[in-house]
């Protein structure tokens, strides 16, 4: 019956992961069945308890502690890896405002929000190129070698250090200039386009500019964003190692390194 014994720590493995799967990009959404979710989670736990070194863990009021410190540890990091990765939706958004489609938003099946047009279009594509990248097992091994930084028997980790407050803000912030460096080639093109209509207008004041901008925009928008696709990608690359980078740095600040 030994194996009574290291069930506490295998279930704090499982909670850990869990959190982290739901709030992880791909792996949370609602197409994704929940039964899989659980039964991925308690595979992949599976495989780290016979990697760790842990000691039998007591169920106490330590240990409500620790699963509570597991729970929190596994959606932060979830949460910043998809923090990064909406990323896209923002640049969507961006482009959306130019080209006249945010009056139109859907309902993503996803996650169950609004989501801009163009964000799902680009969306789409972004997912496939970190499926097809191998970047959802980048993001496991996140989760894996987090238990070198961040014991699961250790009770006490550094959430509310000004160093994790910074690295989660310049997450924010780096997720802001990705974006608008993908949304950047259509939007200052259609901006080209407003102040060529806006001298348009007041040369010929009977033109209605409103019924010409928008189709004019749809027409240039639509061509250009199929040119800057191959940039999306490069710069969804970069995303993905900086998403990888965020995640190891908060990890050794949550250890204490």
């Amino acid at each position: 019956m030994e194996w009574i014994n290291q069930l506490p720590a295998f279930l704090l493995i499982f909670v850990r992961i869990l959190a982290f799967l739901a709030t992880l990009p791909v792996f949370s959404y609602r197409n994704v069945p929940n039964l899989f979710k659980i039964a991925f989670a308690l595979f992949f736990a599976y495989i780290i308890f016979f990697t760790l070194d842990v000691g039998a863990i007591a169920i106490d009021g330590t240990f409500f502690l620790l699963v509570i410190k597991e729970v929190l540890i596994g959606l932060l990091l979830g949460l910043v890896a998809s923090m990064m990765f909406y990323a896209i939706q923002v640049a969507g958004a961006f482009i959306d405002i130019k080209m006249g489609f945010l009056i139109a938003n859907v309902m993503d099946p996803q996650t169950g929000a609004q989501t801009p047009l163009t964000g799902g279009f680009l969306y789409a594509f972004a997912v496939l190129f970190l499926l097809v990248a191998d970047g959802h097992h980048l993001l496991l091994d996140g989760i894996f070698y987090s238990y070198a930084y961040v014991p699961v028997e250790d009770v006490s980790f550094h959430f509310g250090r000004e160093s994790v407050m910074e690295t989660v803000a310049g997450a924010v912030a780096t997720m802001f200039i990705i974006a608008f460096q993908m949304a950047f080639p259509i939007v200052g093109t259609l901006f080209l386009v407003d102040v060529a209509l806006g001298m348009m207008s007041r040369a010929v004041p009977q033109m209605n500019v409103f019924v010409v901008g928008l189709p004019l925009k749809i027409f240039l928008g639509l061509p250009i964003m199929l040119l800057m696709l191959p940039a999306f990608f490069w710069l969804v690359s970069n995303l993905v190692d900086e998403m990888a980078l965020t995640m190891r740095t908060l990890l050794q600040l949550l250890g204490g390194a």
